[in-house]
């Protein structure tokens, strides 16, 4: 009667909880009718002041009683026709008042009671259309009803600017696909569009002065393309409807191989070069009133290149220019400094900080062509914007920014490619909610399990997933829930130089191991669906070694024998710079540094390579299939039951990444979706959540009555994750006997069965609290 998955490995390393655990109830294996309405109806941003009522409120029909924000009132109205809801004297009845909200940057504030009937107040009509986006949240439809939840909110946003931003120079977007990102961060409440137009490939933005500017011999990417001035003009009013600020950014003096080529200027030294950029600056501010478009970005950045270089008094001139205009002036920190400028607000970018007494924006560690799908939206998460609570009169906020640097096939390659969906969702919770502090420590990795932070990412990680699946349709969001994908992992073992060196771990797997005279042992479980040792910003991960081997092991649970598909990767390919991984691997390796993946003991072969053994410095190749969430899944053979997964990540002096990825998926109609019967367990170092005191020996029955009666107990200590225990007994498919009960930290059960036959199974079971 012993469990056939209880190995000998598992009880010399004394992980009895994995056996305990075998079939562990996943909280979120079925729709639950009792599910919460935090749970059902979840807001991001998350509100300042939230709390939910008791039921829903159900209408066909709405009537607007009164309202102080006609533009609002009508998108509201818009949005309930769109979604089949008539506008009837007899129908809910809407308010929407303007009232001062005494609280932290009231002019977004807002405040919304949903019970009866629906009342908003807001400051201005900022805070109304946020209210509005958040009623757009919450409501749902069934048949020809609509619903949403009874609850009160207070919310206001920690920082003044929300933003996010756009390389378009070096890869054009059209009008629509920037549209339709727009609208995105509408949802979540972001009020800063960074337009990126001009770079070393392209100057996007007609000049009706310089035509040249668009000329095909300018321009190295995208020939052709570029944003009229019309064109531009709509994109400021798609934004302005949307209470979006549009930042356009011209960057000088280095960046600007487009505008030296279209001009025929050597250097950016000639003399007629800063005339003709005072001419674009002045031609792109008489778009727009300084109203509509109070900041104008002047780059300053990355002046590496001789040709770049500019004579004193060249970028001042600028400065001035665009000052004298009414306009607020943002240079790149790092960037050209000039010792006269006291006013330009800095975007910090990379480790940078701001000059003394200079307002600033804060860029750093938000560049979404460096974030894995995984690991990054740690980063985000738990990253405090500008590094306080909230904004003041010099932090201003934060912008997530996309440089996709590398050429790309076609435009809809920059969705992807890079996780830009999931990055806009998961900073909105950080720049609008704020952040009580910095946590470093979780920016390359996710919290241990156990702890609270853990369990505050798999909170908002759940509502990650329900906005994935009501409002994401159709769009890229290469994000599924990672909280319980768990690893033990070991080393690193010292190789020497040869990443093809073998340790005993591929031999056996034992708790630890002796080599060299030092022991290595398994690390405690480690979450997350990607893992970096070394993080190649320098963040804090698992090693500060700078080379070796590492293993990593766990066991995926199947219902049945099935061909699975999995992302796999072992290396993080960011979208800027060429291949800066290092080299690009041959055919028959995962990486050049030739790690492996075995699955119940067989090797698992890597993709076959469209593009194999590319260098590094390889920019205008576009990517096609290197990182595994934009390329074709990796299938694997599971068998019905218990599946062991090893995996060997050797590091060299070649490679900039030291990490790995292996996640099962499931396709849905293009769309990445989590399989929900597959479990993780890793069986090294485990903290048991229930302790046993009293179980039968062996999982055997021995004693049994002359009625052939037997009685079990079970005895023990659940912590204060378990909900509720169920033991089952049961002879081959057949459960026998079945007793559930909660789980109140001490616990004894009797359990008296029928026992016949001596094969009988015993098992227990935990069940997590929601």
């Amino acid at each position: 009667m012993k469990l056939s998955m209880f190995t000998k490995t598992q009880k010399n390393v004394g992980c009895l909880v994995a056996f305990f655990l075998m079939a562990m109830f996943h909280v979120y294996a079925n729709a639950s009718q009792n599910r919460t309405l935090e749970e059902k109806y979840p807001i991001i941003p998350t509100p300042q002041k939230i709390e939910y009522g008791k039921s829903v409120v159900t209408f066909k029909a709405y009537q607007m009683v009164h309202t102080d924000f006609i533009g609002e009132s009508n998108q509201l109205k818009s949005f309930f026709k769109n979604n089949g809801i008539s506008e009837a004297p007899d129908g809910l009845r809407i308010h929407m008042i303007q009232e001062h909200i005494p609280v932290h940057n009231a002019e977004e504030a807002y405040k919304i009671q949903i019970d009866s009937e629906i009342k908003i107040w807001a400051t201005t009509s900022k805070g109304a259309y946020y209210a509005l986006k958040t009623l757009q949240q919450v409501f749902r439809q069934q048949g020809d009803l609509g619903i949403i939840p009874q609850l009160q909110i207070t919310d206001w946003p920690a920082f003044k600017v929300r933003g996010f931003m756009h390389d378009t120079g070096r890869n054009f977007q059209s009008v629509a696909q920037l549209k339709e990102q727009l609208e995105v961060l509408s949802q979540y409440k972001y009020n800063v569009f960074h337009w990126h137009l001009t770079d070393d490939p392209g100057w996007r933005l007609e000049s009706k002065l310089y035509p040249q500017l668009q000329n095909e011999d300018a321009t190295s990417r995208g020939k052709g393309k570029f944003y009229t001035q019309d064109d531009f003009k709509e994109i400021l009013a798609f934004c302005k409807a949307r209470h979006i600020t549009v930042i356009p950014e011209f960057d000088i003096p280095g960046h600007s191989r487009a505008f030296r080529n279209a001009m025929g200027f050597e250097n950016m030294k000639d003399v007629r070069a800063l005339p003709v950029l005072l001419d674009l600056f002045d031609e792109l501010m008489g778009l727009a009133s300084a109203e509509e478009m109070p900041y104008i970005h002047i780059g300053t950045d990355e002046v590496r290149n001789k040709e770049e270089y500019v004579p004193e008094g060249f970028v001042k001139s600028i400065m001035d220019r665009v000052k004298s205009n009414d306009r607020e002036l943002i240079v790149w920190k790092e960037g050209i400094e000039i010792e006269e400028d006291s006013t330009s607000i800095n975007q910090l970018w990379a480790q940078h900080t701001p000059r003394k007494g200079h307002r600033f924006i804060d860029s750093r560690a938000n560049y979404i062509n460096h974030l894995d799908p995984f690991a990054g939206m740690s980063r985000l998460f738990f990253q405090q914007p500008t590094r306080q609570l909230q904004s003041d009169s010099l932090a201003l906020g934060g912008i997530l920014a996309a440089w996709p640097d590398n050429n790309v096939a076609k435009e809809r390659d920059i969705l992807i490619q890079n996780p830009i969906y999931p990055s806009i969702v998961f900073y909105a919770d950080a720049i609008w909610k704020g952040r009580a502090e910095n946590k470093l420590e979780y920016w390359a990795k996710l919290p241990p399990v156990g702890s609270k932070e853990l369990e505050e990412f798999k909170a908002f990680e759940d509502k990650v997933i329900t906005h994935r699946d009501l409002f994401f349709e159709g769009k890229e969001f290469q994000y599924i829930r990672q909280t319980n994908f768990e690893w033990n992992v070991i080393g690193p073992f010292k190789h020497n130089g040869n990443v093809n060196l073998r340790f005993p771990v591929e031999d056996s797997l034992v708790a630890s191991y002796n080599i060299d005279k030092k022991e290595y042992s398994w690390s405690q479980p480690i979450v997350g669906g990607t893992t970096h040792f070394k993080h190649f910003f320098g963040f804090p991960a698992v090693t500060t070694e700078q080379t070796g081997t590492f293993y990593a092991y766990t066991e995926i649970y199947a219902p049945d024998d099935r061909v699975q598909d999995f992302w796999i990767g072992f290396q993080g390919w960011s979208r800027s710079g060429g291949r800066r991984v290092g080299p690009f691997p041959d055919q028959g390796q995962w990486h050049t540094t030739n790690p492996k993946i075995w699955v119940n003991g067989l090797a698992i072969a890597p993709p076959v390579w469209k593009q194999p053994n590319l260098g590094t410095r390889t920019d205008e190749i576009p990517f096609i299939d290197e990182d595994y969430f934009f390329r074709a899944p990796t299938k694997i053979a599971l068998k019905k039951g218990w599946n062991k997964v090893l995996l060997k990540i050797p590091q060299d002096k070649n490679s900039w990444k030291w990490m790995f990825t292996c996640v099962p998926i499931h396709l849905e109609n293009g769309a990445v979706k989590e399989v929900k019967d597959l479990k993780f367990r890793a069986i090294f170092n485990s903290k048991p959540k229930v302790s046993v005191t009293e179980f039968p020996k062996d999982n055997q029955l021995y004693a049994r009555d002359a009625t052939n009666n037997a009685t079990i107990t079970v005895s023990g200590i659940a912590d204060s994750t378990v909900d509720s225990l169920i033991v089952k007994v049961h002879r081959d498919k057949n459960v026998v006997t079945r007793e559930a009960f909660k789980a109140n930290g001490a616990f004894s059960i009797p359990l008296k069965i029928e026992a016949l036959k001596h094969n009988y199974t015993v098992e227990l079971f935990q069940k997590k609290k929601d």
